[in-house]
């Protein structure tokens, strides 16, 4: 005798077995069928999903950085005819730049000594500001016209004290800006 022989001898004498196991083959496969059908229905969802992500992330490259009035034409380098020029206008750039946004300059020292050399500019300024005008102060500074460069930038937080001076909240800045002069003409 032969396994399939007994199966088909046992299935034979009992038919409401044959039935019952006929059921949940069928169940085992609408089972299997559903869960695939579920899945694959996850999938096309999380990749409706990722594409409507990649169309917002599209359209925000078509944007470009809010452009600042009148700088349809921007010069990248230093105005002066002499690099004393160039550097109080670097000065006068940074230092407007902050009382723009409502801080006040505590000290300014401009570097010159590399200027007829390689015309590179350089600032330290010393500033206090309130923390939400520093980032609008950065992003002046790094879209604007003349194009300049933060070299280095040390923020001190305020310190805790329970004095109720407006200054007390001021974050105290120390920035190191550069800028190009382009040289006599």
């Amino acid at each position: 005798m032969t396994v399939v022989s007994t199966i088909t001898r046992f299935l034979g004498r009992s038919p409401l077995i044959a039935a019952v196991l006929y059921l949940v083959a069928i169940g085992l496969f609408l089972t299997a069928f559903s869960m695939a059908m579920l899945d694959i229905t996850d999938q096309v969802r999380s990749a409706q999903q990722t594409s409507e992500t990649l169309a917002q992330l599209r359209s925000r490259e078509g944007r470009a950085a809010p452009v600042q009035a009148g700088a349809t034409e921007t010069n990248p380098f230093l105005e002066g005819t002499t690099l004393t020029v160039a550097s109080a206008a670097l000065l006068q750039r940074v230092s407007g730049a902050i009382t723009g946004v409502g801080g006040s300059v505590q000290s300014s020292q401009v570097d010159i000594t590399t200027g007829g050399k390689d015309r590179i500019v350089g600032l330290l300024i010393n500033f206090e500001l309130e923390q939400p005008a520093l980032q609008k102060l950065l992003f002046d500074l790094e879209t604007g016209s003349p194009m300049l460069f933060i070299d280095q930038i040390d923020i001190q937080a305020p310190q805790s004290t329970p004095a109720s001076d407006d200054r007390a909240s001021q974050l105290r800045v120390s920035l190191n800006a550069s800028g190009r002069w382009r040289g006599p003409k």
